[in-house]
Order: C-alpha cells, then sequence, then structure tokens
C-alpha cells in the first residue's frame, strides 16, 4: 500500500477574510486555478503544527502566533496518492506579506469565497469553519474535478 501524502491547510483570518492563494504558477499542479489557502507537505520529522508553520512562513512571509487545529480532510483522487491535510485557521499571525512561488495572495471576503473556483469538498469544510464545527475528520472522494463522495465523522453526506 502506498504511503499516505501528509499535508496542511491554514486558512489566515483577518477583518471577516480569508488569505486565499490562486494557485496559477506551478507546473502539474492538482490545484492549478483553484483557490485554497496556503500549506503543504510535511517535511521528515515534522508534525502538523510544524508543517502549518514553515508552510504559512514560506508562502506569504507570515509567522503564526497561536494557530487553531480544526480537523482532518482525507482526500482520495486517483491518479494522485491519497492525501491526509490537517486543518488549521489563525489571526495570530505577523510580518510582511511576500510574493509567493505558487500563485497570487489575496484576502477574500469569507462570504465570497465560495463563489470562487474551489473543490467542492472545500465548501464543506469551509461550512464548518464558519459554524464554528467542533475538530472534525472529512473524507472525500473525487473522480477529476467531480465530487463523489463525502462523509463527515462516518456520516454519509454525499
Amino acid at each position: 500500500m502506498a504511503e499516505l501524502l501528509q499535508t496542511t491547510l491554514c486558512y489566515l483570518e483577518q477583518d471577516d477574510c480569508y488569505l486565499m492563494l490562486h494557485r496559477v504558477k506551478k507546473k502539474n499542479d492538482v490545484n492549478h486555478d483553484k483557490w485554497i489557502g496556503v500549506g503543504g507537505k510535511f517535511e521528515p520529522g515534522e508534525d502538523a503544527e510544524q508543517c502549518v508553520r514553515r508552510e504559512v512562513l514560506e508562502e506569504t512571509g507570515l509567522r503564526l502566533g497561536q494557530v487553531h487545529y480544526r480537523g482532518i480532510v482525507d482526500f482520495t483522487c486517483e491518479p494522485w496518492p491519497a492525501e491526509r491535510m490537517h486543518l488549521f485557521t489563525g489571526s495570530d499571525f505577523s510580518g510582511t506579506m511576500t510574493d509567493c512561488t505558487e500563485g497570487t495572495l489575496e484576502w477574500v471576503a469569507k462570504s465570497a469565497v465560495p463563489t470562487l473556483p474551489i473543490w467542492e469538498g472545500d465548501k464543506i469544510f469551509l461550512d464548518l469553519l464558519a459554524k464554528d464545527a467542533p475538530f472534525f475528520h472529512l473524507s472525500l472522494t473525487y473522480d477529476g474535478d467531480t465530487l463523489i463522495r463525502a462523509v463527515l465523522d462516518r456520516k454519509e453526506l454525499i
């Protein structure tokens, strides 16, 4: 069995906006032209919080203070490897935002995020974040760009 890819994703919050990354610069990117939070793959020896702090600093130039670990999202989409994403939010950060090599960073009103080109499953966990849901486990299965199955805390949604 292939090893599970471990990643993080963080939605930085400010003035009822999320810092969103429009993924337009990276080659062979499963997220090409999608809008997502910031984050990335674990490096050897890192835990989820260490990874999210490093990734946010690398992609934005901002240093995270307190972060909130909100949930785990498992993705399955052939032919990509299975992925376990550790989801965080944070409004405590410092520094000066820099350009990102993977796309364009932009503050977007939380209410406008679902209207952007985002993954269908992201709408589910963004809604959970908006409702301040307790820690959750969401499993998402895609066929290409189409969400074909969603299971939240062992309850079938789709």
